[in-house]
């Protein structure tokens, strides 16, 4: 049964919500943003996960999406966006076999870390005719994948270069480990350095005659350094159209705009509220989520089906069968574990969809 129109107050709970006027101004606030650092917004969707909202970044100026994996990346081609980077590795043939599918009719890239991985993608895209994208991925503090900067980007840049079936496109990173540092002038030094390891190895490579187009990097947690740093080409911020708890810590500065229905379901002492959103629709994971309108909380627990808030004062409300509201702890643990987004404007559901790239783990 379709929700539209109807106040949010009435939805059953527990469901997630986004407050269509926050999101919207987030989204022309990214934009702007890169428009004035002269660089391409390529919003990450892993937390995200719903094309509609991909199709308003592009209305507002974003070249594409970012995807963590390949499913994603199938499911906002067949929604009609197909500028799309893979970032992460496509490993083994029935998936490199899909991703040779997918670069025939939208313009992907893929992260590339290996010479097995480029010699894997150039042997079945030359069987099939084709040709895929890649980015070189390094490895410029994150310790996650990524090849080393210098010598060794260059020559798996080469290496992709001179591939049949492979189309080297340029270089990537992620300074990932920045996003938590609390001092701003800190943070701002490890991001040049960190950032300063993939412009090193676009030198070298530019160096050795190699055609850099794109260099990618940047994400939500570092979005007010990273794009007005040299050789950048484009960003991957995209957590920060939603914002939550997380990213509010890691000085995004756009206004949290998601948020998760639940009701009181007991008040068995004035100094616990239980409520309807355990671990499997509202985590703690990483990062407390935040009632909205409630004060004194001490302490905020999960088991599956229930969602505990113990109070450092006693009191009454909300009482048994209210709602409340929270605003995410992190939206990456949390938006993947529903089915449905609910698009609200001044309280009534304007709107309502699938989140499609649920699921999508392959």
């Amino acid at each position: 049964m379709s929700e539209i129109g109807r106040p949010k107050d009435a939805l059953d709970t527990p469901a997630l919500w986004v407050d269509l006027d926050k999101m919207q101004a987030n989204i022309q606030s990214l934009a702007a943003l890169c428009k004035e650092a002269g660089v391409q917004w390529r919003p990450h969707t892993k937390g995200i996960k719903v094309p509609a909202i991909a199709h308003l970044a592009v209305r507002a100026g974003a070249i594409g999406v970012t995807c963590a994996k390949l499913g994603e990346a199938e499911v906002m081609a067949a929604s009609g966006v197909l500028d799309l980077l893979v970032a992460n590795q496509v490993v083994g043939p029935r998936k490199v076999e899909r991703l040779v599918r997918l670069s025939r009719h939208a313009d992907v890239k893929v992260a590339v870390d290996s010479a097995a991985n480029v010699a894997e993608i150039g042997r079945i895209a030359t069987a099939a005719g084709a040709k895929v994208n890649v980015l070189v991925e390094l490895n410029t503090g994150m310790n996650r994948a990524g090849v080393q900067p210098g010598e060794a980007a260059l020559a798996l840049a080469r290496l992709a270069h001179e591939t049949p079936g492979v189309c080297f496109k340029g270089l990537m990173a992620w300074e990932g480990h920045t996003v938590k540092i609390p001092d701003p002038a800190e943070k701002r030094l490890a991001v040049e350095k960190s950032v300063g390891q993939l412009q090193e190895s676009v030198a070298l490579c530019r160096a050795a005659g190699l055609p850099v187009d794109i260099v990618s990097g940047g994400g939500s947690g570092t979005y007010k350094v990273t794009p007005f740093l040299d050789e950048i080409t484009e960003i991957q911020a995209g957590g920060a159209i939603f914002s939550d708890v997380a990213n509010r810590s890691r000085h995004v500065e756009t206004d949290p705009a998601i948020f998760l229905r639940a009701t009181v379901t007991s008040r068995p002492a004035p100094e616990r509220i239980i409520y309807d959103a355990g671990f499997k629709a509202l985590p703690v994971s990483y990062g407390d989520p935040e009632p909205l309108g409630l004060d004194h909380v001490a302490e905020i627990r999960t088991s599956a089906e229930h969602g505990i808030i113990v109070l450092s004062a006693p009191n009454d409300q909300p009482k048994v069968g209210d709602g409340l509201d929270f605003m995410l702890g992190y939206g990456d643990v949390t938006v993947f574990m529903h089915d449905v987004l609910y698009g609200v404007r001044n309280g009534v559901v304007e709107t309502e969809w699938a989140i499609a790239g649920r699921g999508k783990l392959q």
